[in-house]
Parts: structure tokens; C-alpha cells; sequence
């Protein structure tokens, strides 16, 4: 393996402007650094070095034959690195990687982003799902749609639209039982996600305290659209949020017995880090999708936590 043990790079970079433009006040000012600090990095890399770089004469520099040789490769070298750099921010600018909780992404957002790729042909989209664990640290993420209440600081967040839940069920097993007339009705069929403390919820804002939902057994589906797909075939009453079911309910594969929604403050948001507010491709993405939520708030919503579920205790 090659020794790549290096004098300190800000000696380098001082040295190599110095030597493109023989001078070290044009250096100095290229690098918003002293004249001063530009010749003590030098001096540091020729001590370092055991050699002159540079011939040091009134009103004038030149470079000494290892100060040239240096020269070259140094200059070299820095624009291979700033060329990679390159490189990768313009990767980085032509993908936007949208983390996004497993409902949103499935029930709104798979069915609309062709409408944002088709807007902004030469922005790549990748969707991943949301991981709160990793959130902002791993898979370059711009920016994420959460369900919650509240986030860590550092993160911008814009409410989208609010997590109102109701019951909903299939036309067919509302007819089982005659009809849903009353919430109590509701009781009399099995009850999809009966430990979700939205069930309670609800019931009490609908008049009913302690409702009885023990005999239903407990099965934990991990998302909201997932059981919302149990409720359409017919297995059970779903407590869902209607916003994500418009089409599902006009179609009439699901019902909605009662106009109340309960809204316990839970909502989805669309969150990325606060100094990445104006990068391009986030300002693009925020200005398409913020106009089409029924809840959009153009300025940062206040700060919100956001839970690693999609299920239980907050939105899914």
C-alpha cells in the first residue's frame, strides 16, 4: 500500500495557489486568507518538506525547481478533487430520495408523483420507505413524509393533512347485520386493530365510554392502508382516516356509516433538514406537493416528534 501520509492540506492549498499565480497576496485573496497566513503555510510546508518552494525576492516570488515539480502534481491533484466533488453534487442535485411513511406512499403519493417526474423530467425520484432510525442519516434522504406530532429539532416540517379518523367498512358486511344505524351497531362485527387507541378514541367522542372490543382478536397490521385492504374484503371495521380512501369510497368498495372524525392533533407532515431549505430540487418537490393537501401550511409547521411505527400511538 502507498504511504499517503501528507503535510497538512491547508499548507498544500496555500502553496498551490501561491505558485498559479507567483504571488502570495493573489493567493491570499483567493483563499480569503491574510498575505501573512498564506506565507506561514508555506514556510510550515517547506519545514515540513526540508526544501525551498519558493524564491523569495522584493516584489516578487518564483519557484524553485522542487517548487515546480510540487506545483504541478498539487495542481493536479486539487482539480481531480474538485472535479469529483463536482461530480457528485450534480448526481446529488439530479435525484431527490423521498422517505415516506408506508399509507402516504401507497394510498396518495404512488398514484401522483408521474404528475411531479412529468413537471421536472430531469429530477430522478426515488422512493424508499420511511425508517425512523435513519431518517436523515443514510440513503442521501432530502426529505421525508412522517406521521406524528412533533419532531427533533433541525427539521423543517409542513403540515399536509390531518389524521381525522372514522370507522369504515365494506357495504357487504353492513348489511350482514342490517345496517350500521348507530355507532353501537358497529359493535356487533368484528373490529380489524381492536387495541389501536384510536378505536377509543372515537367511541368516546361518539358517546360511547369503554366500549367492549376484547372478544376481537388482536392482529397488528403495521399500517393503515393494510387494513384498509382487510375492511374492503370484508373481514372487519377499519378506523381509518377518509382523506386516503376518496376514490375507495366513491367507488363504493367501502363505506363511511357516520359523518364524525375524531382528530386527536395527529397529522402527516413533510419534514427535511432546516438548512436544506433552499436546495432546488426540495423547493420544487415542497411547492408541487404542499398545494394539493387539504391541510398544507406554507411555513414551517412547529417543531413535532414522529414515531417509528406506522401504526399505534401515531398517524399511519
Amino acid at each position: 500500500m502507498k504511504d499517503r501520509r501528507l503535510p497538512p492540506l491547508p499548507a498544500l492549498r496555500a502553496f498551490e495557489a501561491a505558485a498559479r499565480h507567483l504571488s502570495f497576496t493573489r493567493a491570499a485573496n483567493e483563499l480569503g486568507m491574510t498575505q501573512a497566513a498564506v506565507s506561514y503555510q508555506v514556510r510550515l510546508l517547506e519545514e515540513k518538506l526540508g526544501v525551498k518552494l519558493f524564491l523569495r525576492r522584493p516584489r516578487k516570488v518564483t519557484l524553485t525547481d522542487a517548487g515546480s515539480r510540487l506545483a504541478g502534481r498539487a495542481g493536479e491533484a486539487f482539480d481531480a478533487l474538485a472535479e469529483a466533488i463536482s461530480e457528485i453534487a450534480e448526481r446529488a442535485d439530479e435525484t431527490l430520495v423521498i422517505s415516506c411513511n408506508t399509507t402516504f406512499a401507497t394510498t396518495w403519493l404512488g398514484n401522483h408523483i408521474g404528475d411531479f417526474q412529468m413537471k421536472h423530467p430531469a429530477l430522478a425520484v426515488r422512493l424508499i420507505p420511511y425508517n425512523f432510525n435513519r431518517a436523515f442519516g443514510e440513503d442521501d434522504v432530502d426529505v421525508a413524509i412522517v406521521a406524528g406530532t412533533s419532531i427533533e429539532p433541525g427539521l423543517a416540517g409542513h403540515l399536509l393533512v390531518s389524521a381525522a379518523f372514522t370507522p369504515m367498512l365494506s357495504p357487504g358486511l353492513a348489511e350482514s347485520v342490517g345496517g350500521i344505524r348507530t355507532p353501537a351497531d358497529i359493535l356487533a362485527l368484528p373490529i380489524i386493530g381492536p387495541d389501536d387507541p384510536w378505536w377509543m378514541q372515537w367511541f368516546a367522542a361518539a358517546g360511547i365510554e369503554n366500549p367492549d372490543l376484547g372478544h376481537n382478536p388482536v392482529t397488528r397490521m403495521g399500517a393503515q392502508m393494510l387494513e384498509a385492504h382487510r375492511a374492503i374484503a370484508g373481514q372487519g371495521v377499519a378506523i381509518l382516516t377518509p382523506f386516503f380512501y376518496r376514490d375507495v369510497l366513491a367507488r363504493g368498495d367501502l363505506i363511511q356509516p357516520f359523518d364524525l372524525q375524531y382528530d386527536n392533533g395527529e397529522a402527516w407532515h413533510l419534514v427535511y433538514p432546516e438548512r436544506h431549505r433552499n436546495q432546488r430540487k426540495i423547493r420544487l418537490f415542497r411547492d408541487w406537493l404542499l398545494p394539493q393537501m387539504p391541510d398544507a401550511a406554507i411555513p414551517p409547521a412547529p417543531a413535532f416528534a414522529t414515531a417509528d411505527s406506522d401504526r399505534r400511538s401515531v398517524t399511519p
